[in-house]
């Protein structure tokens, strides 16, 4: 059995020194942590628990924007009224992950921070370059149907991001509060997830001790419509194959803004800039969303059993734009 310590921090000044070494963890709701300390791929000294911080309250700012704390559960985050009447397309997209049970546990900090669901990287003895730098990537000629992506891969790793809730803040527009040693700072949330690189064991943006406290929304484009689809094997408890974040305003028959975004194809959440821009001022059809969807996959690299995932992720884009503007 493998011995690790368990500290209690009563506010973030002494979550963030207890978790002096990147050999630390922090505990919230332990969703996916303690799955992986169970199968031994997480091997934390010490566990930094932050259930104690007063971080569960979700605030609308006088500017609009909400600022939501990190230790706020997906399904409160889900069902606030506020997330219900402005940000429908992130409460459709926490309520299509997971089961009640683990919503009820799962944290918006510990979600952002979700780990990939590759069975190289959670088998444990596998090579994997997330797990362990330098010992190669399994998927790549291996099992790569339906937990790796078709953008932003590398030769190092294929698997792709599995949050639904990143998914719908990465379309929203958002920002990550955190706290560190050397005090607090902001990072956008499309910089924070970082691309496999060179360097896959690097997830995120977050600099050694940071702890999230808050994420902040975007406050909502005017008059827009949105919606969520998730594509997966199941209807229930099943991580996406594809899926698709769409928010729309009309100006008259007119898209005047519009934000897509795309879960299970990406090695992070994947946020489609470039089809953006080709449905504004565009009239809503067919042929307009056709043509974002193939601009949204133009970069993409089917591996040996994923090539499916293109087509399957540009009906989802599809879809939801003809659901919103209908």
């Amino acid at each position: 059995m493998r011995q690790f310590s368990y500290v209690r921090a009563e506010n973030a000044t002494q979550a963030v020194k207890a978790k002096a070494t990147q050999a630390n963890a922090f505990l919230a709701g332990g969703s996916t942590l303690i799955d992986l300390v169970k199968l031994d791929v997480m091997q934390p000294d010490t566990l930094v628990d932050i259930n104690s911080l007063p971080l569960y309250d979700i605030e609308k700012l006088k500017d609009g924007r909400l600022k939501i704390g990190a230790l706020v559960t997906n399904n409160d985050l889900a069902w606030h009224p506020e997330v219900k009447a402005r940000y429908a397309v992130l409460s459709e997209a926490l309520l299509s992950g997971a089961s009640t049970s683990l919503r009820n546990k799962a944290t918006t900090g510990g979600n952002v921070m979700q780990k990939v669901r590759c069975p190289y990287y959670r088998d444990g003895v596998s090579p994997c370059n997330k797990r362990a730098p330098g010992s190669g990537c399994s998927a790549i000629e291996g099992n790569n149907r339906s937990v790796h992506a078709v953008l932003g891969t590398s030769e190092h790793c294929i698997a792709s991001h599995p949050s639904d809730m990143c998914v719908a803040m990465a379309a929203i527009g958002a920002t990550i509060l955190v706290s560190g040693p050397e005090g607090e700072r902001e990072i956008p949330f499309t910089d924070f997830h970082l691309l496999p690189g060179s360097s896959p064991d690097k997830e995120h943006n977050l600099a050694p001790g940071e702890l999230i406290t808050h994420v902040i929304l975007d406050k909502p484009l005017p008059g827009n419509r949105s919606h969520y689809l998730k594509l997966r094997d199941r209807a229930s408890y099943q991580f996406a194959l594809a899926s698709s974040a769409v928010i729309v305003s009309l100006s008259g028959s007119t898209i005047s803004d519009a934000r897509i975004a795309m879960g299970g194809v990406g090695t992070k959440p994947w946020r489609a800039f470039e089809a953006e821009q080709s449905l504004k001022g565009k009239t809503p059809s067919q042929a307009a969303f056709e043509k974002a969807a193939a601009i949204a996959f133009a970069a993409a690299k089917p591996q040996s059993q994923n090539g499916f995932k293109i087509p399957l992720g540009q009906q989802a884009i599809v879809r939801s734009l003809k659901t919103i503007t209908a």
